[in-house]
């Protein structure tokens, strides 16, 4: 696993902001009937709320969207992958069925309602840090058009920006052919309840994707 660093000027300006990291070896299969209905569960739990919008004001999202304020970036445009999936999930939509690895890190992220960037180690250059986007950095968000990075917190090897709590890149991103990851777990509240979000994505991989030698690190 490279070295993870937060750079001192997000952190000036996210003085909360704490990253939990899990990496290992994985088996990334399509798709896993089991894990698809946790995926289901997940759903129904949020849905039959007694107010399911509720979800969007918890405190993991509002600092999110304050830590995005602090950093320059409207977060009624950009929003943290967490938020972004429970309006997909709110609007009547079902999780994206992508692979078992990335259902993975979807259904933690609306568990933990935390950020999560997930990355093919084969695919990373170098040591990683954690900054804020600089002016005319972009990169082809997975399915998506170009991501304007400018000031959007970032993750960057030494290529350049590979991921982003909003939406990360093509370059990095997990496939079938995927065989070691690191999930990234973004709180910009605090490291209190990162570990127990770790061991949730340990557990999900080995159950679900033949997770082995798995390593948790937090990093603030």
């Amino acid at each position: 696993m490279p070295r993870l660093a937060i750079d001192a000027a997000l952190k000036q300006k996210c003085p909360r902001v704490a990253l939990g990291v899990v990496s290992g070896q994985v088996r990334v299969a399509e798709n896993s009937a089991a894990l698809l209905d946790e995926m289901r569960r997940c759903e129904s739990a949020i849905l039959n709320l007694p107010e399911p919008r509720s979800v969007l004001e918890s405190a993991t999202i509002l600092a999110t969207r304050s830590a995005y304020k602090a950093l320059g970036k409207d977060p009624a445009r950009y929003r943290g992958s967490a938020e972004a999936l429970l309006r997909r999930i709110l609007s009547g939509k079902q999780f994206p069925q992508i692979n078992t690895v990335v259902d993975i890190v979807n259904l933690v992220s609306v568990e933990t309602r935390l950020p999560i960037g997930l990355y093919d180690l084969a695919h990373v250059k170098g040591d990683i840090t954690f900054r804020a986007g600089r002016a005319g950095e972009s990169y082809k968000g997975i399915g998506k058009y170009d991501l304007n990075l400018e000031d959007l917190p970032v993750f960057s090897d030494a290529e350049g920006p590979h991921g982003s709590p909003t939406s990360d890149s093509e370059r990095t991103m997990v496939t079938l052919a995927t065989t070691q990851v690191a999930a990234v777990l973004v709180s910009f509240g605090g490291a209190e309840r990162l570990h127990c979000s770790c061991e949730r994505t340990v557990a999900l991989f080995a159950q679900h994707a033949n997770g082995q030698n798995p390593q948790i690190e937090i990093v603030s």
